[in-house]
């Protein structure tokens, strides 16, 4: 048979997976379901279609460009959501810039990005204000404010406020196909040395990804987790990841979306309770405040499904969860694979378990989803059984991993040393799929030879009916090379450095740790150091404790 028999018709559209086409997909639905900030503002998804036209429109009459970067320092928001949209479907970047990074931190992501237009919310206005002057790239500032009058500033590149523009602007769009290997966004992931990296993703990236989180999350539960009929929060900021991915995912579904704005456990609680919140997702230090402030008391949490990321789901914090019929997922990524990877799976069998069953299930790191190779290497980079024994680093290869490091060729080859994305993090993988993350290669304490996992003696100090919270780390230690340190924010104020070994003396007796593995360093705090997107940092906790020694 000729090739000639297999070409296309000279008409034939070639169909790019662009951004745009999250969007319009959502338009082909009728219903009712309104995407919503603070509980106070709403709009109906063909509103929300005309703003998105409306701020493309305002970006090019203020000649924005294919390929210029448009950065956003804003609280989650139907706004920003906008921005999600709009900015990358003009051909430019999105750069979602961290504010609570430090103002170095700010100034070095925002000119290594090369930012053209900054859209900033009021509150952030004091940020860019004190680092104007070394942003070498931004011509154009867009104020956004939450109140009928936007602030004062001495900026001297501001614009008219983000609202007037909208109101001047047409609200119709023609959004042009172009390559969908285009990049759409970039942001900046901190490591424990050096400068942030910036992590970009394409449009095709982008929407391959949004289609496997539906189809994930879809098939995750026993029962549909993501529908049009639920309603959907963000808990994870939308710098962080695109908000794992998740508002992309809401928009094309059609979802009612409530953007919380700035994160406020009792503010977020109220939410929760008022809109019957049946989505999100969060990292663990975020959950444990929600569950801590005076609101949950007398909030019903039924029917509400969430997503535990960035760091390990503990035992403890899962009980607490369920026991406040919260029905907890454990997804796993990273910023540089977009970043899901995979996801817990219950099944109608699994459901059906006594709960401290199914928790063991829950607090491992899920099943690879589709389109996700896995594999565990050792540190000769040979694959490792799917046994539940072998460790192994994580590498991984799928459809939407980061290409490299924006301006970081070295570093982007390290990354994708061997031909497959190294993820740094230490697991097994059982024999029914479940990935175990055992811990951050970084974070494995070594203790007279033999590894101790940071990971596993969180989770069974966290067993402990007193333990709020609980970070450990290695320290060094002349004798044995280092030791475990735990930081433990606890509930009774009676809770000791030897009730705590007590608690542990009980895992010894059963096998499931070695005595050596119980620390003799023991701490507590009111509050564990945690990093912008809210993670436990143990960089910090190990420079707090080293600055102590000395």
């Amino acid at each position: 048979m000729s090739k000639s028999t297999f070409s296309a018709a000279n008409s034939a559209y070639d169909y790019p997976l662009l951004i745009k086409r999250l969007l319009t997909s959502s338009l082909h639905f009728k219903h009712n379901n309104k995407i919503s900030y603070r509980g106070t503002e709403h709009f109906s998804y063909q509103e929300f279609y005309q703003r998105v036209c409306k701020l493309a429109n305002s970006l090019k009459s203020l000649g924005v460009q294919k390929g210029d970067v448009v950065a956003v320092l804003d609280w989650d928001s139907h706004r920003y959501l906008e921005c999600y949209f709009a900015v990358p479907m003009i051909g430019a970047i999105l750069h979602t810039v961290n504010p609570k990074l430090s103002a170095d931190q700010v100034i070095f992501t925002m000119n290594h990005a090369e930012d053209n237009v900054v859209i900033v919310n009021d509150d952030f206005l004091p940020l860019l204000e004190g680092i104007a002057d070394k942003l070498n790239t931004v011509q154009t500032i867009i104020q956004v404010s939450d109140n009928a009058a936007v602030a004062e500033t001495r900026l001297t590149t501001t614009q008219a406020p983000y609202e007037e523009l909208l109101a001047q602007a047409e609200s119709d769009c023609d959004f042009p196909d172009f390559d969908e290997n285009t990049v759409a966004t970039l942001f900046y992931t901190t490591g424990t040395t050096g400068d942030p990296k910036g992590v970009f993703f394409t449009h095709r990236q982008l929407v391959l990804h949004t289609m496997n989180l539906v189809n994930t999350i879809n098939t995750a539960d026993a029962n549909s987790l993501f529908n049009q009929g639920c309603v959907y929060m963000p808990v994870t900021p939308m710098f962080h990841v695109h908000a794992w991915g998740m508002p992309y995912a809401a928009t094309m579904l059609g979802v009612q979306q409530i953007y919380p704005g700035r994160y406020e456990p009792n503010h977020l609680t109220k939410l929760i309770r008022e809109f019957k919140v049946t989505f999100s997702h969060c990292v663990p230090t975020i959950m444990q405040m929600i569950l801590e402030c005076e609101e949950s008391t007398n909030t019903d949490f039924s029917g509400w499904n969430v997503i535990i990321g960035g760091s390990a789901l503990t035992e403890g914090l899962a009980m607490r969860m369920i026991d406040k019929n919260i029905q907890p997922f454990t997804g796993y990524g990273m910023s540089e694979t977009c970043p899901l990877l995979s996801l817990t799976k219950l099944t109608s069998q699994m459901l059906s378990l006594p709960v401290d069953q199914q928790v063991a299930h829950r607090i491992k790191a899920g099943v690879p989803t589709n389109f996700v190779d896995m594999q565990t290497w050792d540190a000769n980079g040979n694959p490792q059984p799917h046994d539940g024994e072998s460790k192994g680093e994580i590498v991984v290869r799928t459809p939407w991993l980061t290409q490299g490091y924006y301006k970081e060729p070295q570093k982007s080859d390290e990354l994708w040393d061997g031909g497959w994305l190294h993820t740094g993090d230490v697991a097994v993988i059982h024999p029914n799929g479940y990935v175990e993350i055992r811990d951050r290669i970084k974070d494995v304490i070594k203790t007279g030879g033999e590894w101790i996992s940071s990971i596993e003696l969180e989770n069974l100090i966290s067993q402990n009916p007193a333990v709020l919270n609980v970070a450990v780390v290695g320290i060094p230690d002349e004798k044995w090379g280092e030791r475990p340190h735990a930081l433990i924010v606890t509930s009774d104020s009676k809770c000791s450095v030897q009730s705590v070994q007590n608690h542990l003396a009980q895992f010894v007796d059963s096998g499931e740790i070695e005595k050596w593995a119980v620390p003799e360093s023991i701490s507590f705090t009111d509050d564990i150091p945690k990093t912008s997107v809210g993670k436990i940092d143990k960089k910090k906790i190990r420079q707090n404790l080293a600055n102590e020694a000395s």
